[in-house]
């Protein structure tokens, strides 16, 4: 078994409501879509159940109490010079939401194209 070869990076996590939206498109989406065009390695959106922010309003996903603004978390990790670059155009669209940055480490397979669907890099399930 090889040692997996890893190094340092940053992971930045974006904490937006699902209905935040940035020039009529969802803020979530926008960082996403960004982050791929400034050739980040790599962005993740993860929808919660159930939170609260600075209105201190509980949102839950719960039947009774349905919430159309549940908490939503951007995760994005890569060579903390690259995620430090694209920190300004995180903050211009998520203003006033919760960003926190920590450090980590990347742990890189050793052939980095052998996961890649069959349409190769990009994003999957959108035509070109």
């Amino acid at each position: 078994m090889t040692t997996p070869v890893t190094e340092p990076g940053l992971r930045l996590t974006v904490l937006v409501g699902e209905s935040d939206t940035w020039h009529h498109r969802p803020v979530y989406t926008e960082i996403v879509h960004r982050a791929h065009a400034a050739g980040l390695s790599g962005a993740s959106v993860f929808r919660g159940i159930e939170g609260f922010g600075a209105s201190s309003m509980i949102h839950t996903q719960r039947l009774l109490s349905l919430s159309e603004d549940l908490p939503v978390a951007v995760i994005i990790v890569d060579a903390e010079p690259a995620v430090r670059a694209f920190l300004p155009q995180v903050a211009e669209m998520a203003d006033g939401c919760r960003m926190t940055l920590d450090a980590c480490e990347i742990v890189r397979r050793e052939n980095p194209g052998a996961q890649e669907g069959p349409a190769g890099p990009g994003i999957q399930g959108e035509p070109e």
